[in-house]
């Protein structure tokens, strides 16, 4: 109990200061697969075109002494699509801010992996979403699963890189989590971080995506007992509220840092926080706004977060610690989260 109010305390310090530490770029909407749990239902055939480098350096030039760790993350769609992704990565280093990319791992091939890190690539994160099959039906590929293990290959051979796996796990791969563990160990992988999928995009109507109750409690086991070994860093994501297993799963409490430490840039220019909220809760547009201003005065829905207490949280006693789930669990008309976490394991 005094952790947790300790815990309390440092959260609301961190949301005054609120320190931009971390800035995702949606820079492109494109992508290579189609995958079935895809949240932001991206296609090779967008509508939107890239954003172009220029009007994103403009913006990130709006930042005034950025924090010393501050990291830009460029995701997507699928970055490695954009053919300057290495003059992209250039230009941010060239402002002394450090840079890295999410990947599917379908294109990262040793050129790429060598042109990458000589452009100052620094983190990196490639989803593999379980074994052969279990991978390739998830991301409706026959050869992505090959793909991503040749780029784990790649990643884990570079000792500089800040690299981790991350698995989605579903009621298919569940059973497979053991195995693996054990393969990205064998690969060389020293960090792996879990998510569950939810309800929003292409998962939305399929019940494969989502795991029942009890096998949620099955991965929070897992999880806590992974971590128990020194092979591998072993977390659950930082997604949700998990009750009895908060400090079993991860290296702290949850804290939604969203709009506290984290901000983005969408890719039709939109100001927001990690891309997977939904976006009607966007605070600006950097075609029309500065976006260190929009940082420094606005997200106050993100960092007054009362307006959660609504529907389930309105009487929940874990509400002080959890503030209403991770802020991507709130569609829709907002009247109460999608997911609850802890709901699943009392």
């Amino acid at each position: 109990m005094l952790k947790q109010f300790f815990f309390r305390k440092f959260k609301e310090n961190e949301t005054q200061l609120h320190e931009l530490n971390y800035l995702f770029w949606e820079c492109t909407a494109k992508c290579n697969l189609n995958c079935l749990h895809c949240g932001s239902d991206c296609t090779k055939d967008s509508l939107h075109g890239d954003m172009p480098l220029a009007d994103f350096l403009e913006a990130i030039d709006t930042i005034e002494n950025p924090a010393p760790n501050f990291t830009v993350v460029i995701t997507g769609g699928e970055p490695l699509l954009r053919k300057d992704l290495e003059i992209c990565g250039r230009e941010i280093r060239k402002r002394n801010m450090r840079w890295g990319i999410v990947t599917n791992g379908l294109l990262y091939d040793k050129a790429r992996h060598v042109s990458l890190l000589n452009a100052g690539l620094g983190a990196l994160t490639i989803s593999l979403d379980g074994l052969s099959e279990t991978h390739n039906w998830l991301r409706n590929s026959k050869k992505s699963f090959e793909r991503a293990t040749q780029a784990i290959t790649l990643a884990a051979s570079s000792h500089r890189l800040n690299f981790d796996v991350v698995t989605c796990v579903n009621q298919r791969n569940i059973t497979e989590l053991s195995k693996i563990r054990e393969f990205i160990i064998e690969k060389g992988v020293k960090a792996w971080r879990l998510f569950t999928i939810f309800p929003i995009g292409r998962a939305a109507g399929n019940t494969e995506m989502f795991l029942t109750d009890i096998q949620f409690q099955t991965l929070m086991e897992f999880i806590y007992e992974s971590r128990k070994h020194a092979e591998i860093d072993v977390k659950f994501s930082c997604e949700g509220y998990v009750g009895k297993y908060e400090w079993k799963v991860r290296d702290s409490g949850f804290f939604c840092r969203a709009g506290i430490n984290i901000g983005s840039i969408l890719i039709d220019g939109s100001i927001a926080a990690c891309p997977n909220i939904d976006r009607s809760l966007t605070q600006g547009n950097i075609c029309s706004n500065s976006f260190w201003d929009v940082w420094n005065t606005k997200y106050e829905v993100f960092r007054k977060r009362g307006w959660t207490k609504t529907g389930k949280c309105q009487t929940c006693k874990e509400y002080k610690n959890c503030l209403g789930n991770g802020l991507h669990f709130w569609h829709g008309n907002r009247s109460e989260p999608i997911v609850c976490h802890n709901e699943k394991l009392l």
